[in-house]
């Protein structure tokens, strides 16, 4: 069964419940009580597995997951997984400043991506599924650039295929697909280990 299959596979069942809600756009910040919080944005293939590998990070208060980098407006899912709207399928994480760093969710991301794929991400193929960090300011920029150099340096990649962008429109997914793993944990489960990702994971990071 291909990537594809294997999506609609484990969409079907709660979309049809639930019904396919049209992507919205925005530029807010989700509230987490009247502590501050900041936004980061990064697209690591299938959203699903990006939202909650960040999730399961201290620090993190919830990642929403979306469309971004592209060239249309309002992309739905149907949109983006035909590869014409320009859009990566990315995660929007919103956390605390003071438990957890931009520069620790940036080293989190990389441990969590396959950064030597262009225009995929372990089973899913095509520029919808490309890899990406999307700063927002420039304090963002010097950490994201310092980062890659930082792993190029190290040599354990020969070339790096993540994208490294600034931030664009994040446009918030259909409920359908979010919090996907926590609501569809065998569907998920499921998709995560036949798209091969945990075990493409060790072999790069350990």
């Amino acid at each position: 069964m291909n990537s594809h299959l294997l999506r609609l596979f484990a969409v079907t069942a709660l979309a049809a419940v639930a019904g396919m809600v049209q992507a919205q756009s925005t530029t807010s910040t989700p509230a987490a009580g009247n502590a501050p919080t900041a936004t980061a944005i990064f697209a690591g293939g299938c959203f699903w597995c990006m939202e909650a590998d960040f999730e399961k990070l201290p620090g993190v208060l919830e990642a929403e997951s979306g469309y971004t980098a592209g060239k249309t407006p309002n992309p739905t899912y149907r949109d983006v997984s035909n590869g014409h709207t320009g859009h990566t399928e990315a995660v929007r994480v919103v956390y605390d400043p003071a438990k957890v760093s931009y520069d620790q969710l940036v080293a989190h991301f990389w441990r969590n991506i396959d950064p030597t794929e262009k225009n995929r991400q372990f089973c899913d193929i095509g520029s919808q599924y490309r890899s990406g960090i999307y700063w927002q300011n420039e304090a963002e920029r010097k950490v994201v650039e310092a980062s890659h150099a930082a792993l190029l340096k190290s040599g354990r990649f020969k070339t790096i295929h993540t994208e490294l962008a600034p931030a664009s429109t994040f446009h918030v997914a259909e409920d359908t697909h979010q919090d996907y793993a926590r609501k569809n944990s065998v569907r998920y489960s499921y998709y995560r280990l036949s798209c091969g990702r945990d075990a493409r994971l060790k072999k790069l990071w350990g």
